[in-house]
């Protein structure tokens, strides 16, 4: 019989015939991974945490291993659930789960773990009276699988088109109740331009609750997915003609008060600005943490329904950071937020969003003047317009990306050391590997008929 501590994990197990716990953690590739106990073991997990082999964060997004990374075979660290993530899993079977902070044999927070180390900024943020509040919106595709090679997408083509709404509504509908029932708000969803592809968008939350929220979307649109005989996929570019983005929504709050929002003018305040400044100013470098893979970079062009370039503009769709218009009625500024839309959904989202808020808190603590916002599609000026207005295009691959990563300090001290350098050796072995193979291939089919 179970006989935890926390005593409405205890009731919501027994209540609802939960047998097994899945403890969820994200590693540097941004896999999501688990362990699972059974509920007879779930006193022992809160209470001890379980042990995990610390080498599953050397593992690339194929799953190698980086044998020259600094985590070794010899090595564990412990998963500690938090209790306060515990939810049922509608879509699985008297199953629950718990997200986990990695902590070392001794009982203190392993300094690779993303999620703990966004949990600390956060709270350095809110002593500070800048509390993070964010939102993110995810973009996927459903497809079938075709054994003989193929796949194919399911929907008709066009943004928000009622067809396409129609053609999947009974998957879509279960994967936002499945979402509901976790105590995940869906503010908005709709179709997307290319066939398959859809958006769903989480109401916003304070600190680690929306990237925990974000994880939770990934693992329910495509586990409904294929109780429903399809398959999802959030890769960035998963097929021609056809992305999959993820946009991040930020504000910093005291309180009941929005520091971006300007209440003499009723527009961005100073803050705002200044955290845009530092969101731009170490863009090229956070883009090696919200475009994580080699196929992000075939997303992340001008004109491609992504950021191709640094800059930023009130309600400017191609621009990196764009500042979305007041809901209707808004008064009080509480809807005033950045978007930050140079991210996707191959991301570690601890470590992405620990990357933007450093990067934007940078900007205040320095107080850097922001730009003038642009106001057209930085794609339709010329280079010497762009190069006028200090517009720079992100870098086009991820290891010009990694780069800029490993010559920013300001982001280096805000991951901390340990894992800047773990997340930099596994993201470059990614790279290596994918220029490796893919010019292996690319030779065979493309020169085959030259020489």
């Amino acid at each position: 019989m179970l006989m935890t501590k926390e005593p409405a994990i205890q009731s919501r197990c027994a209540e609802e015939d939960i047998d097994l716990v899945r403890l969820l953690f994200v590693t540097q590739s941004g896999a999501v991974r688990a362990q699972t106990v059974d509920t007879a073991k779930l006193d022992e997990a809160i209470e001890n945490g379980t042990t995990v082999s610390q080498l599953i964060q050397m593992y690339n997004a194929v799953g190698r291993r980086n044998k020259d990374g600094h985590l070794t075979t010899v090595g564990e660290v412990r998963l500690r659930p938090d209790p306060d993530t515990f939810r049922a899993l509608p879509y699985a079977e008297r199953t629950g789960v718990m997200f986990c902070n990695i902590q070392t044999l001794d009982g203190n927070p392993w300094t690779i773990d993303a999620r703990s180390s966004l949990r600390s900024f956060s709270r350095t943020l809110e002593s500070k009276g800048l509390s993070p509040r964010v939102s993110f919106e995810s973009e996927f595709h459903l497809f079938e699988r075709n054994p003989e090679g193929g796949d194919q997408t399911i929907g008709s083509p066009g943004a928000y088109l009622t067809e396409s709404t129609r053609e999947t509504h009974g998957t879509i509908l279960r994967a936002i109740d499945a979402l509901e029932e976790q105590d995940v708000v869906v503010e908005k969803y709709h179709p997307e331009y290319a066939p398959g592809k859809h958006e769903i968008v989480t109401g916003h939350q304070f600190g680690l609750r929306a990237a925990d929220e974000h994880v939770l979307v990934r693992e329910t649109v495509d586990s409904v997915a294929r109780s429903d005989g399809y398959r999802a996929t959030f890769l960035p570019r998963p097929f021609d003609n056809a992305t999959n983005g993820c946009h991040l929504h930020v504000s910093l709050w005291d309180g009941e008060t929005n520091q971006f929002y300007d209440s003499g003018d009723g527009s961005l305040s100073r803050i705002g600005k200044q955290f845009i400044a530092g969101v731009l100013e170490h863009a090229p470098a956070l883009t090696a943490l919200a475009a994580p893979t080699a196929n992000s970079y075939a997303r992340l062009r001008p004109q491609n329904g992504a950021a191709g370039y640094v800059c930023w503009g009130q309600e400017n769709r191609e621009a990196l950071v764009r500042v979305p218009a007041l809901k209707a009625g808004d008064q009080s500024g509480n809807s005033l937020r950045l978007e930050f839309r140079g991210a996707d959904n191959a991301v570690n989202p601890y470590l992405c969003l620990l990357g933007l808020l450093g990067a934007g808190y940078d900007g205040v603590d320095r107080g850097l003047e922001v730009p003038e916002p642009l106001s057209v599609d930085p794609g339709n000026l010329t280079a010497e317009e762009r190069s006028k207005k200090c517009v720079e295009r992100l870098p086009r691959t991820l290891g010009q990306a990694l780069d800029e990563l490993e010559s920013d300090d300001v982001l280096r001290d805000v991951l901390g050391d340990a894992l800047f350098e773990t997340y930099v050796q596994v993201k470059r072995s990614h790279w290596r590997q994918f220029a490796y193979d893919s010019a292996q291939s690319w030779e065979m089919e493309h020169l085959r008929s030259v020489y």
